[in-house]
């Protein structure tokens, strides 16, 4: 009996040290720290409206903001894809640094109906040390005669 339970008890303290090695650290006032990540970001270029489902076309920004007061980060890249997955354009030709509270803003034209109602941006970032993890969103806005609508969507980490 003892035996089982100090195996259950070393196998639980594995478990907890192999997820504590791929958690994000907290820093101070429990801010999630982190060195880098991959970001998948909801991107709708139109959304459909009417009984007849017509696209309704969307300005849209992406926004890579650095929320780390201290350090500098780098978007490493921003990719613009389609509906069915296709990249449909690379944001950045090269890495680009973002100082402590720095913003990076993408957009995708109204008229650009390239990526559709499921387009999405894939955006990797890097910094030399563990910092504030960034915020990275979405935001659509249109307006076509006396309607308009506006949204914003967050970004999910997929990879750490």
């Amino acid at each position: 009996m003892a035996r089982v339970f100090m195996g259950r008890v070393l196998c639980a303290a594995a478990v907890i040290v192999a997820l504590a090695g791929a958690a994000v650290a907290a820093g101070p006032g429990g801010a999630l720290l982190s060195k880098g990540q991959t970001i998948y970001v909801p991107v709708y270029s139109h959304i459909y409206h009417g009984i007849k489902a017509r696209p309704f076309n969307l300005t849209v920004t992406v926004s890579v903001r650095n929320t780390d007061p201290r350090r500098p980060m780098t978007v490493l890249a921003a990719d613009y894809y389609d509906t069915e997955g296709k990249l449909v354009r690379h944001f950045l030709d090269k890495p680009v640094t973002l100082p402590p509270l720095g913003t990076r803003e993408f957009i995708v034209d109204e008229r650009d109906e390239a990526g559709g109602s499921g387009a999405n941006c894939i955006v990797r970032w890097s910094a030399a040390e563990a910092i504030n993890a960034p915020v990275v969103e979405s935001v659509m806005i249109g307006a076509s005669s006396n309607q308009g609508i506006s949204f914003v969507c967050a970004g999910r980490v997929i990879e750490e």
